[in-house]
Parts: C-alpha cells; sequence; structure tokens
C-alpha cells in the first residue's frame, strides 16, 4: 500500500522554536488509522522574534504592522523548518500532499468567540509550493466551541486501546490532557499552566530560557501556601469545557500572588511553580485511568514527571515514547493528521472536548503552486 505523505508544524506557547515533521499516512482505507514519523527538524526562534511574540501578548503600539511583520517571519521559519524535516526523510517538498500549520498563538479569547493566531500561510505556500492547511481553530470558534484544545482527537486515533483506560498529557507553555476511555466518549480539556511561568521564572532569575531538567525547582522548597493561593484561581475549578493561555497565566498574574510572600527564595517558588503544573494536572486525571502517558517539552523535565508520578501512585506516568512516538513531535504529527483530515473533508474536532454545536470540518487551504515564486528567501530585518 502507498503511503500519503503530510508535514505537520507546530509552534506553541512556550515560544521556543519551531517543530516540523513529514507523517507517513496510508492511502484511505475507511477508517483505519496509522501515523509514521519520516522526518522531523526544529528551527529555534530568533531571540528578536520571541520578545515581539511576549509583547504581541498584549495591547500596544503599531501592533497590527508589528503581528504582520512577526506572521511574516514565522511564515519563513515555518518553510526553513518544513524543508529541513522533508530532508531529514529523504523526500522532495513536491512528494508532500501538504502541510498544516497552526500559527503562534498570541490572543485567545473563547469567550467572545476568536482566538488570534499569527501566520501567513499564502506566503507559506509560497515557499513550498504545496497545499497549506491553516486556521483549525476558527470552525470550532464558529460553532461556539473553545476552539482548543484541538489535540485530543490525534491523541484518540494514535494513542487509543480498546482495552486500557488512558490519559494522554500534553505539557507546552500549557497544558491539556485528553481522557480516553476504552469505551465511551473522550474528555479532554486545558488544565492550566504547564511550562509558561516556570519559563519566565527561570528566564527572570537564572542564565537560560528553561528550568533543565528542573534541576533549579528541585533545589527549592515548594510553599503550600503559595501553591493554595495559586490554586485558588477559578479557572482550576471552572468545569469543561475550557481552555486557557499567557492571556491568563503570565509573569503579572504570579508577581499579584508573590506580592503576599516576599520572603520566599526564588528557588523556592520555582519549586511551588512546579508543583502547580503537577497538582493541576493530577487532580484533574480520573481515579478511573490506568495508563498516563506524557508528551510536549515537560515530559522531558525529570523533577516535573517525578513530581507527577509522585502525586499519581500507583499509576505509572510515562512518555508517549514507549507507545513510540517521541513526546517532542506529538503535537506537531497532530496538525500533519488535521491536514489530512481537512482534504480529506472529514472532520477533525471532538464537540463533547471543545462545546462546539457540532462536528466540523476544521481549516482553510492554501493551493500550492507548481512554481514557488519565493521559496528559499528570508524576510531579513523584518523584526
Amino acid at each position: 500500500m502507498t503511503d500519503a505523505l503530510y508535514a505537520g508544524i507546530m509552534s506553541g506557547t512556550s515560544l521556543d522554536g519551531v517543530d516540523a515533521v513529514v507523517a507517513a499516512f496510508p492511502e484511505e482505507t475507511g477508517t483505519s488509522f496509522f501515523c509514521k514519523l519520516r522526518g522531523s527538524a526544529f528551527v529555534p526562534f530568533p531571540a528578536t522574534l520571541r520578545s515581539e511574540l511576549l509583547a504581541l501578548q498584549a495591547s500596544g503600539a503599531d501592533e497590527l504592522v508589528r503581528s504582520a511583520r512577526a506572521a511574516n517571519t514565522l511564515a519563513d521559519l515555518y518553510a526553513q523548518a518544513t524543508q529541513e524535516a522533508a530532508r531529514q526523510a529523504g523526500v522532495e517538498l513536491a512528494q508532500l500532499r501538504a502541510v498544516g500549520v497552526h500559527g503562534q498563538t498570541v490572543r485567545h479569547c473563547p469567550a467572545e468567540g476568536w482566538s488570534c493566531q499569527l501566520n501567513h500561510p499564502a506566503r507559506l505556500a509560497e515557499h513550498l509550493g504545496i497545499d497549506v492547511v491553516a486556521d483549525f481553530r476558527s470552525r470550532d470558534l464558529a460553532a461556539g466551541g473553545q476552539g482548543a484544545p484541538l489535540v485530543p482527537a490525534f491523541h484518540t486515533a494514535m494513542f487509543g486501546s480498546a482495552s486500557k483506560h488512558r490519559v494522554i498529557v500534553n505539557i507546552g507553555g500549557i497544558a491539556n490532557l485528553t481522557d480516553v476511555p476504552p469505551q465511551g466518549a473522550v474528555r479532554g480539556f486545558d488544565t492550566g499552566p504547564g511550562n509558561v511561568l516556570l519559563d519566565a521564572w527561570t528566564m527572570k532569575h537564572q542564565k537560560g530560557m528553561f528550568d533543565r531538567d528542573g534541576a533549579w525547582a528541585a533545589s527549592g522548597y515548594a510553599s503550600p501556601a503559595l501553591l493554595a493561593a495559586l490554586l485558588s484561581e477559578p479557572f482550576f475549578r471552572k468545569p469543561p469545557p475550557k481552555s486557557t493561555g499567557r492571556d491568563l497565566f503570565h509573569s503579572a498574574w504570579l508577581d499579584a500572588h508573590l506580592a503576599s510572600f516576599p520572603s520566599l527564595s526564588p528557588a523556592d517558588v520555582q519549586a511551588t511553580l512546579l508543583q502547580l503544573t503537577a497538582t493541576s494536572i493530577a487532580e484533574v486525571i480520573p481515579k478511573e485511568a490506568e495508563e498516563i502517558f506524557i508528551c510536549g517539552g515537560g515530559a522531558y523535565n525529570t523533577a516535573l514527571m517525578n513530581a507527577l508520578s509522585v502525586a499519581l501512585i500507583p499509576r505509572a506516568v510515562q512518555s508517549t515514547e514507549v507507545l513510540g512516538v517521541s513526546a517532542q513531535h506529538v503535537e506537531a504529527l497532530a496538525f500533519a493528521w488535521l491536514a489530512r483530515e481537512t482534504l480529506a473533508r472529514r472532520t477533525g474536532n471532538l464537540p463533547a472536548v471543545t462545546g462546539a454545536k457540532g462536528a466540523r470540518i476544521l481549516g482553510a487551504v492554501y493551493p500550492g503552486c507548481a512554481e514557488p515564486s519565493i521559496r528559499g528567501q528570508e524576510s531579513e530585518g523584518l523584526l
């Protein structure tokens, strides 16, 4: 059977860079599902772009022009990452059916029916010469949903078990989970901060963009009082469907709570933030779940994985690596799969997860062209 190749691109709320994958799927065979990673690439964000994306989380001067310039730069990085993933896969771009690209979320307001992902899919289509599928959240939002999380449909297809009750937890900047029982409805929702506060506090007090292996957090002592104050945030008690982002969990939110705890050391704050991520995840994992698998950057944080393991005893907490899928690549693979579903005119959301009025075909398609007009050009100097 001939495989169909799709690429997927993800740049998440951690703002570290772009993950791209090339995945092989079988030609259409009814409802059967199979996904095999063929190649991958990571392209880090330049410091200037990262700073701009952080700044665009809030209103500011000339933000429409700044957003458009950032979108151009993102499209160029997306193209670079896709080209490298294809090279790693040993395939030509023309062999890819399509690329699914999420874009970079800078604002998320489902209560008002919108979410903003910076992207320039037409520019990406010109770079690559292949079909680009983008803007996945809008249709679910238009149908009354949260527009997020969108990965539970892929988690279910990729990791669901006919005999085991599994939970898949994606820990990026924001954490979300998918509850996949062997029978019955799939649930999924954002649980709260994943790495976003941990990274922000590390950058403020340490050298580097993140706390490697959670070593700094492990050197401190979590404050039960501060943890209780952080967990008093109403979002944690809100029933699903629900989603969140940097719009809520940001440095100013943390600083407001820290004003009542002036004597805590930076390491103790970091230890408490790690417990916040672990506790907010562990408390919403159903007792019936037999297996818990972690993906996203949080799967590489040893201290966080240890904290989750302790909180969820006697159940084992493992990376999706044990299921044959790198924790780093799950989200990018999800958008390759969503692109495939869009082109096949199959629905990609789960209404029970997002709260949409019904299942919807997601995404907008930007057709490729035989002669890409700007392939290889870069938006040098835009930011």
